[in-house]
């Protein structure tokens, strides 16, 4: 009985192991687009996404950085299609006189229709949001000492209607919404002018 309990234990965990996936973008050509992800834009403006070095870099040597401008850059993984689980990232907000934001976003049908989870260095804050039809809508927020020039981790937890937003390992919002029920993709984002590397990107379903 003992044996067959360690059997199902080892397997659940084994299982959950498995659902997940850590991209670290360190195997990827420095000055592309990751493979497999697209790289856009919700609105209008040029965004510019690249594997690019880093030497402070959570895993050395490369990150993932956004370095143009557009109304809300995006960028996702294309193979991913998760209803219930979770998304995180470590981010770094470098620049940007409008915004210095890093961000995850999940359930994601377009880049017109997702949820969003950011932090913003120059307001220090956590904020969820919907945006649908390419209209961002604020949902929810809380403050929070957001660092320019500091690594930090984002993570949002995903089951039916109910969202929790981690930032640096402490709960910072909850909250429930029925716009898009279905799987979706994850990704990450940012905001107008904002200058942000990430790395150390996970998802994975529950």
């Amino acid at each position: 009985m003992k044996e067959f309990l360690f059997t199902i234990i080892v397997t659940s965990i084994t299982t959950a192991l498995a659902a997940a996936e850590t991209v670290n973008f360190d195997d990827m050509k420095v000055g592309t687009v990751p493979p497999s992800w697209t790289a856009t834009q919700t609105g209008s403006g040029t965004a510019k996404w690249s594997v690019e070095k880093d030497n402070s870099a959570p895993s050395k040597p490369n990150v993932l950085k956004q370095s143009g401008q557009g109304t809300f850059p995006v960028c996702f993984k294309n193979d991913t299609n998760i209803k219930d689980g979770f998304v995180e990232v470590k981010f770094k907000p470098i620049a940007g006189k409008e915004d210095q934001a890093g961000g995850v976003i999940w359930r994601l049908q377009d880049a017109n229709n997702y949820y969003i989870a950011r932090a913003n260095a120059l307001e220090n804050n956590v904020t969820i949001y919907h945006t649908i039809k390419g209209k961002r809508t604020e949902k929810k927020r809380t403050n929070a000492k957001v660092s320019s020039g500091t690594w930090h981790t984002l993570r949002v937890d995903f089951n039916g209607n109910h969202f929790t937003v981690t930032f640096d390992g402490k709960k910072a919002l909850e909250w429930e919404d029925d716009t898009f029920k279905d799987a979706g993709k994850v990704g990450v984002w940012t905001k107008a002018d904002s200058v942000t590397e990430f790395d150390d990107f996970t998802s994975g379903s529950k």
